[in-house]
């Protein structure tokens, strides 16, 4: 059984297809409150319709991350509104160009840079304050394989996530001695539309959906979820611990 959520409220980026949509969705299940964020306003009302179906409620806000005054804003709304967060899922990300590191510009460069690791420094900025006013604030960020692998051609995205993962590691470091539980999960190969954009030849079919995923993220959410810190492989089902390069 998925632990209970209820009264949690879950604030889910990307949230309108892939992982965070299936996150979305399986926090909403679980009893949290969503509040979805996207740039899409139409993939947020589908969103919305799937959330309601099930019973559960959501908050719908058209935002694009590379807005980080609109972050600002979402902060002090869900203080006004909530007083509170429970629940941080940093999921937006964009692949970049598939190209050689001197074959790209600097502007995708820079918008990679922007989603992928700016928008949840300001993020982490915004929503501490939130997270530090419940019982038990959980944050997760999606990461990739891309970052350890330094895989080719993908260099502004492997980047972006390498830096990600130690943002991320640096917060937890700093939240340790609070409530709050900061951690990382990679997903590895799934199936959504990002991957596909990056991988054509690859047969979807061979790959876990965003829900079976998702249903691995839940748990790091609830209240009783303890480690701080760490990185979740979801293709191993394993949690794993950082170690210094030897």
């Amino acid at each position: 059984m998925p632990p209970s959520l209820a009264s949690r409220i879950a604030l889910v980026t990307g949230a309108s297809r892939g992982i965070g949509n299936a996150t979305a969705r399986a926090l909403a299940k679980a009893g949290a409150h969503i509040v979805a964020v996207a740039r899409t306003q139409g993939g947020l009302e589908e969103l919305d319709d799937e959330i309601r179906k099930d019973g559960g409620t959501a908050t719908l806000v058209p935002l694009s991350l590379t807005d980080v005054d609109g972050i600002a804003r979402l902060g002090a709304a869900l203080y006004e509104r909530h007083g509170k967060l429970d629940i941080l899922i940093g999921n937006a990300g964009v692949a970049g160009p598939s190209s050689p590191l001197g074959h790209i510009d600097l502007k995708p460069w820079n918008d990679v840079i922007a989603v992928n690791l700016t928008a949840n420094f300001q993020l982490i900025r915004c929503m501490e304050p939130l997270l530090r006013k419940s019982d038990a604030g959980r944050a997760v960020f999606i990461t990739s394989g891309a970052a350890s692998k330094a895989t080719a051609y993908l260099g502004p995205y492997a980047a972006s996530k390498a830096a990600l993962e130690t943002l991320v590691r640096v917060w937890a470091h700093e939240t340790a001695s609070t409530p709050i539980r900061v951690n990382l999960f990679n997903p590895g190969p799934i199936r959504t539309q990002m991957r596909a954009s990056v991988f054509p030849g690859e047969d979807p079919m061979t790959l876990d959906t965003p829900e079976q995923a998702a249903e691995f993220i839940v748990p790091m959410c609830a209240p009783d979820w303890t480690e701080t810190g760490k990185f979740y492989d979801y293709q191993t089902r394993t949690l794993m611990d950082f170690r210094t390069p030897a």
